[in-house]
């Protein structure tokens, strides 16, 4: 298979022309609504397995690049007060742009009658609205198709034998067939794709930063699954 690895969430920047909507906001651009702590570290980590990779660091308050143009969370309570000049500029330089350049490398390698493996690398809070997530790592994919399911029990495996103690768990703390980039996907190549969300709990994300045991098991794993 060849991996296409994305991170859509990688920071929390914000374009200087946008940023009179966000002077109230620092504080919540820093946090995991801002963007996915550590997923951008663990990205970067992964990369050398990937047949193309592509991030982003325009913060999720701007624009959700993981959510349909049609979704109501497209625009975050901040930005939705952007004219609607402004927000065709997004869409047209941040998100469309970004969506375009991953779906057009993964339409090119299925062309050429490749199998395509897409990870797309997220992290999520331990702690929403007073309820701890008890997941290390999820695993998120359509689970009425049988190719994600047998590679998520493959990668399973492989995490686990890398590192034991670590909990992981499918289609947690979020279901993979909710509105999303790799949803959108299935839909455009409903074959020789096989959309993955990897979502690691943010209690390992030091500094922004992932310790080298974790990174190198999936590393390892990921590595093992493909090549095997």
């Amino acid at each position: 298979m060849k991996l296409i690895l994305t991170c859509e969430h990688g920071g929390c920047f914000i374009p200087e022309n946008f940023q009179k909507y966000f002077e109230n906001a620092q504080d919540e651009l820093n946090t995991h609504r801002g963007y996915d702590l550590g997923a951008l570290y663990l990205f970067t980590a992964l990369q050398p397995l990937a047949y193309f990779s592509k991030s982003s660091k325009v913060s999720r308050l701007l624009i959700e690049l993981n959510r349909s143009l049609h979704h109501a969370k497209l625009f975050s309570e901040f930005s939705k007060n952007l004219t609607k000049l402004e927000k065709d500029n997004v869409i047209e330089h941040y998100y469309s742009l970004y969506r375009h350049d991953v779906e057009s490398q993964i339409k090119k390698l299925i062309d050429a009658n490749e199998q395509v493996l897409h990870i797309s690398v997220h992290s999520f809070t331990p702690v929403l609205n007073s309820t701890e997530r008890r997941c290390d790592i999820g695993l998120l994919f359509d689970s009425r198709i049988k190719k994600e399911k047998a590679y998520c029990t493959l990668l399973k495996k492989e995490i686990n034998r890398f590192y034991p103690t670590f909990n992981v768990r499918y289609n947690y703390p979020y279901l993979g067939k909710a509105d999303g980039f790799t949803t959108y996907l299935r839909k455009q190549f409903p074959e020789n794709y096989v959309g993955i969300e990897l979502e690691l709990n943010q209690k390992f994300a030091n500094n922004n930063k992932v310790s080298f045991n974790i990174k190198q098991a999936l590393y390892n794993a990921i590595e093992s699954t493909i090549y095997s």
